[in-house]
């Protein structure tokens, strides 16, 4: 699939996997403003208490680390516009009736059948008349390549304007999304790809000829209606991708919707959001319209492969005589300690270290690339024990993690217990049906009212756990 010469950026991206420094030479090369690019060290200048997980890093990282699709077990619900439609899921690509080059590339990238989210939403997206469509698929299920593959059909490749408009959160997200497009349309040579990101000049009045422009929003908005390199009258498929990522970020929530509204009312939209928080509802209700629906269901979200318990303590010295006493037995396995704040995770590596231990910090103020590489050798067995903060909760699978330490119980900016990160954490073990062994650190009456709430809010019991007897946590980290 040719690309304009700028485009050929995506090119040295295919050495990501290999050389993940590629990124940061990038941000050096071309340095877009802050609406385009969430640094990964954003975080730098906050105060503890307001550390917040960077999302677009984290959505990043995710891409960079996976190789291949998550076995998501979750089932996923289908809400269709029109309860009398006949679309159906597919069990092969096949039976999407593709062009024969799509089908290619398709196979090229190793997809031998469609993943769960794919079954579902591919005939939505190919259906004629198009459909538009809000999908709930975390990192890894395959999402990208299915509206890529949904864009790619609906292109003419006899006309030379854009046709498609995919918008990313970030120029390393848009970048990623691009590499997928052009993998994909590697056998068909006629359609093109051009970024709209900042840093890809272009000569004024001058009309964009590539099918499919991918960009970030202030761009993109720049280009449509200020420079008009693109006529948004033309688009047939419109893709808000990470739209959880997308509405965290300031402006880009007002530059889409002002987007969407240059679009011809037959302009086919796609939404994909990992969450749907009542502020992603609230964002995809207004941008797409008469929308079919697949959300995760709230359900399959189970605890139930993951023995819990928690340690008494009177304070951080004791959690800490805890934790090196359960060392013996996490060590067997893998294992993930999460900590309140990068401060803390900080500490705790230190004295673990100290003690003689192998241990990995991964926390906000690291690079992208640099959190690439730690989790790399965490995978590899180079270290058995990773210390982190929120920052590697949701989305990053290590399939030898058997124990999850919550050296500090999850709480909101609020105080309250956080039970969609303390699900978060505690799914890094217990993956793909195994066992796992999640333990909680309480060191205080309000630590113990979190917990209590958290085994309220999940209906399961946690038991509390004796250090000196250990007979258990051996069995179940083995």
């Amino acid at each position: 699939m040719a690309t304009d010469s700028w485009a050929l950026a995506v090119d040295e991206q295919e050495a990501a996997a290999e050389s993940l420094s590629n990124l940061h030479l990038k941000e050096e090369k071309i340095k877009p403003d802050a609406n385009d690019i969430v640094k990964a060290d954003e975080n730098a200048g906050k105060t503890d208490e307001e550390e917040k997980e960077d999302r677009a890093a984290q959505s990043l990282l995710n891409k960079l680390i996976r190789s291949n699709l998550v076995d998501n077990t979750n089932q996923v619900e289908v809400l269709q516009r029109d309860p009398n439609s006949p679309l159906y899921s597919v069990k092969s690509f096949e039976e999407l009736r593709l062009k024969p080059q799509l089908l290619q590339g398709v196979y090229a990238m190793g997809f031998n059948r469609p993943s769960k989210i794919q079954e579902n939403a591919l005939p939505m997206m190919l259906a004629e008349p198009p459909q538009n469509l809000i999908a709930q698929s975390q990192s890894g299920t395959g999402k990208t390549a299915a509206f890529v593959l949904a864009m790619l059909s609906q292109v003419e490749p006899l006309n030379k304007y854009p046709q498609c408009l995919c918008l990313s959160p970030t120029y390393e997200l848009a970048l990623q999304t691009g590499k997928v497009i052009e993998q994909m349309g590697k056998f068909y040579p006629e359609l093109k790809l051009a970024y709209a990101v900042r840093g890809n000049k272009l000569e004024r009045g001058q009309k964009i000829s590539e099918q499919i422009v991918i960009g970030t929003p202030g761009t993109v908005l720049d280009w449509c209606s200020k420079l008009k390199f693109i006529d948004p009258k033309k688009i047939k498929v419109f893709v808000l991708d990470e739209a959880d990522v997308m509405i965290a970020t300031q402006g880009h929530q007002d530059q889409s919707i002002r987007i969407q509204r240059m679009l011809p009312k037959d302009c086919q939209m796609l939404l994909f959001s990992a969450t749907f928080e009542e502020s992603v509802w609230k964002f995809a209700r207004k941008v797409v319209p008469d929308p079919n629906i697949i959300k995760l269901k709230r359900e399959e979200e189970t605890l139930d492969t993951i023995k819990q318990y928690y340690v008494m303590c009177n304070n951080r010295d004791e959690k800490f005589q805890a934790l090196c006493n359960l060392y013996g037995a996490i060590t067997i396995a893998q294992a993930m300690i999460f900590c309140h704040t990068r401060k803390t995770a900080g500490w705790l590596a230190a004295e673990l270290s100290k003690e003689g231990h192998q241990v990995a910090l991964l926390s906000g103020e690291m690079m992208v690339e640099q959190r690439a590489a730690v989790i790399e050798r965490f995978r590899e067995g180079k270290e058995k024990v990773l210390v982190t903060t929120n920052v590697c909760a949701r989305g990053i699978d290590v399939e030898q993690v058997s124990v999850v330490i919550n050296f500090d119980l999850p709480v909101d900016k609020d105080g309250n217990p956080d039970n969609e990160t303390y699900l978060h954490r505690i799914g890094r073990t217990g993956r793909f049906g195994k066992r796992g062994l999640a333990v909680n650190m309480v060191d205080s009456k309000h630590s113990m009212n979190i917990l209590n709430r958290i085994q309220e809010h999940f209906n399961k019991k946690i038991d509390r756990l004796d250090t000196d007897d250990l007979d258990e946590i051996e069995k179940i980290a083995n």
